[in-house]
């Protein structure tokens, strides 16, 4: 398992912590719920092993990873009924392969736009936080 000195996803740092909760790992990523909730539900899935292209993966891999993607996206809909889950994997600045999975709601906030990487609105309790993941968890 290959893993970067440097890399948030690899190393679990408190940067990382800062911005995410670990729900559970997957096949082969693991699900984190980001902790900044303007859009409620919105998770973080990263790929196990430092990568940084989609390209980079075997295609078992990248099969498995987008099953993973869409496994989450799927306990997304159950969950929160989103009007559309938007997917970014931008990775400009930190290179390893993760999906932002962004729920959006007609008209509520950016609905019909791009998301805000962090618009650093909405935190939640610890309460908060561990009713979103269980509801999440218990749609995987």
């Amino acid at each position: 398992m290959e893993k970067s000195p440097e890399c948030l996803y690899c190393q679990r740092n408190d940067l990382q912590k800062s911005l995410m909760i670990q729900i559970c790992d997957l096949s082969v990523s693991t699900l984190f719920l980001f902790k900044e909730q303007s859009h409620p539900g919105r998770c973080v899935v990263a790929y196990k092993d430092h990568v940084n292209e989609l390209f980079e993966l075997s295609e078992s891999d990248r099969n498995a990873y987008m099953a993973d993607v869409c496994r989450v996206a799927s306990a997304m809909q159950k969950a929160f009924s989103p009007t559309k889950i938007n997917y970014g994997a931008y990775s400009d600045k930190l290179g390893h392969l993760h999906f932002h999975l962004v729920p959006k709601y007609k008209d509520e906030f950016e609905f019909g736009g791009t998301f805000e990487m962090n618009p650093q609105k909405i935190y939640l309790s610890d309460t908060g936080y561990a009713e979103i993941i269980e509801k999440i968890a218990s749609c995987l």
